[in-house]
């Protein structure tokens, strides 16, 4: 039979059921909120905490033992005001825990539950994705060596100033007149002098080490207003905001300019280094930034040409200068295309028999009109360029294609020498390929190679790794312009080469000059002792020649006492036996008036 509370008694067991479950799903719920990694809490209108979860209840413990006690009160009163006004909120949140600072971005949002306003809280640790955000903004824009504030940070900066000061409206009656302005800024560029020299003689490290005390040099006594920045390799960009005047720049700059005199000390060496500063004001000297760098720029160009070392403004006539320099550059780019270089070729001669032991390459470079132009006019441009590596390489090809030229000219035994610039001797990258098409002529042995001494003394590869290559060829080495570089009599003891050419400021009117027969003498003594060849340089009247031959045991000289550079197409026609060469010069006059003697990085005029 059925009872009548069958029915009443299942649907209490079921809802007594439903009972359990539902408590067993919010405990889950409880410790799943508890357990969250996201801090949660949720306030009432008193700002009383209703619920806090663990990483909450750690998130606010950090802040009760924070430093600064009022971060607990301050994120209090916050959440209060949100309560109030009912508006949500995200807000970054930063605490300080010992010597760790993490970052929480929190949301706060206003709810209302059983009639009740209460705020709802969620904060999530994001210390190490804004530790990464704060690494890739100081890689764009702070510089990583010296810290300083990068290229974009000062266009930035002028940028915005250009455009406040447009909004304003530009006052013609405040431009810099009678060293008096309102709200002006002067942009300066500023180049440190002979960097290169330094890194090579020095090493990178020691380097880059004088970048950094350059920077706290300059960066010293500057406005919060005023920003230094790093834009390049050694170069350096200042802007000053505001100037009240010229005068005002330009004693600053000759402030900076008499810190950097006294010397750098780094690992244990002393450093002199200098800077070149080029200047533009505002407006006066453009009114972009594109325009004001550029001109500045032009300005410390103005004084790496000069003197080095100084400060310029910039005028009008630089900027003539600055076109008339790039129509060169765009000049030689194009004869290095259309291969419009040629060579001379200046004979070595013994000045003992007057036989003819050697000729130099000299490069030449016809223009557009077919005029020859001399190497002063182009090869320290092509150097500063990166051009030089292909022109060297176009007076080798030169050289290979007169060959035989060469040989019914001169004699098949002279020796041919060939210039290379301090900066590709100490260039792997240069040298290794073009001792190879040394090799490739077949006649390696005839070749020497006339190096700067500077090239001999800084820290480069040259002596360790190049020299041996070509010692391995049987190519000959010389050491071009001796005595005006930077080594010392002393230098010469670390250095293995074949030939020493003193330079033609110790061989002008030297029967006059008994200082410089003194530096001839010991040079010579010490060349001697070290199996090098002497060869003077530069020989132009029979008095010097006379010298030479009475005087010292020099046997080798160049020079227009001798011979011009002789152009190959001019021989071509009816080339003389080398026999009929060197008759010609043993029956040259005693003296002849010439044109003066002149060098450039290396390349004879």
């Amino acid at each position: 039979m059925h009872s009548p509370y069958k029915h009443d008694l299942q649907a209490a067991a079921t809802e007594a059921g439903n009972e359990d479950t539902f408590d067993t799903e919010l405990s889950i719920l409880r410790d799943i909120l508890r357990l969250l990694p996201t801090a949660v809490t949720v306030q009432d209108e008193q700002g009383e905490f209703l619920l806090v979860n663990d990483a909450a209840a750690t998130l606010l413990q950090m802040a009760a033992a924070a430093p600064a006690p009022s971060q607990l009160s301050d994120r209090q009163e916050t959440c209060l005001e949100l309560l109030r006004s009912g508006h949500a909120a995200t807000l970054e949140e930063a605490v300080t825990s010992g010597p760790a600072k993490h970052v929480f971005l929190t949301s706060h949002r206003p709810i209302q539950i059983a009639g009740r306003n209460l705020l709802l809280s969620n904060s999530a640790d994001i210390t190490e994705q804004k530790a990464f955000e704060d690494a890739l903004f100081r890689s764009a824009y702070y510089d990583e060596l010296t810290g300083l504030p990068t290229r974009r940070v000062i266009e930035h900066r002028v940028n915005t100033l250009l455009s406040r000061d447009s909004a304003q409206g530009h006052s013609q009656q405040g431009r810099l007149q009678h060293g008096n302005v309102q709200g002006h800024f002067a942009l300066a560029f500023l180049d440190v002098d002979n960097f290169k020299h330094i890194n090579d003689y020095y090493g990178h490290a020691i380097g880059d080490a004088l970048l950094v005390e350059m920077a706290k040099r300059l960066g010293m006594d500057l406005r919060e207003s005023d920003i230094l920045s790093r834009i390049s390799g050694d170069e350096f960009m200042l802007l000053l905001n505001p100037v009240q005047s010229e005068s005002e720049v330009a004693e600053y700059i000759h402030f900076i300019l008499q810190r950097l005199k006294a010397p750098f000390f780094i690992d244990e060496s002393e450093i002199f280094a200098s800077t070149s500063i080029g200047v533009s004001l505002y407006p006066e000297h453009g009114k972009t930034y594109d325009a004001l760098r550029q001109n500045a720029d032009i300005a410390m160009y103005r004084v790496k040409n000069g003197s080095k070392g100084g400060a310029a403004f910039f005028d009008s006539s630089m900027e003539r200068e600055a076109l008339a320099r790039m129509k060169v550059e765009q000049s030689l780019r194009l004869a290095i295309l259309e291969k419009r270089f040629c060579c001379a070729f200046q004979t070595k001669v013994d000045i003992r028999t007057k036989a003819i032991t050697g000729i130099e390459a000299l490069v030449r470079l016809r223009d557009d009109e077919g005029v020859i132009q001399a190497p002063g006019t182009f090869i320290n441009l092509a150097v500063e360029l990166g051009l030089i590596d292909e022109l060297t390489h176009l007076v080798l090809a030169e050289i290979v294609k007169s060959i035989d030229l060469i040989n019914e000219t001169f004699g098949p035994d002279t020796t041919i020498s060939i210039n290379v610039a301090a900066k590709q001797a100490g260039n792997p990258e240069f040298m290794r390929p073009f001792a190879q098409a040394l090799e490739a002529t077949g006649f390696p042995k005839r070749f020497m190679i006339e190096v700067t001494e500077d090239a001999f003394v800084t820290k480069t590869h040259f002596q360790d790794e190049i020299l041996p290559i070509f010692r391995k060829l049987g190519v000959g080495i010389s050491i071009d312009d001796f005595g005006i570089g930077y080594s010392s009599l002393s230098a010469l003891a670390d250095i293995t080469a074949d030939e020493i050419k003193i330079d033609r400021s110790f061989i002008t009117d030297i029967h006059l000059r008994p200082r410089s027969q003194g530096i001839l003498r010991a040079i010579e003594s010490l060349s001697d002792a070290l199996g090098m060849t002497v060869v003077a340089e530069g020989l132009e009247t029979f008095e010097e020649l006379a010298y030479l031959q009475a005087a010292t045991k020099i046997r080798y000289a160049q020079g227009y006492y001798f011979s011009r550079p002789i152009f190959l197409e001019d021989l071509r026609p009816a080339a003389p036996l080398a026999s009929e060469t060197r008759a010609s010069l043993s029956s040259r006059p005693a003296q002849e008036t010439r044109p003066a003697f002149s060098r450039a990085s290396g390349y004879r005029r």
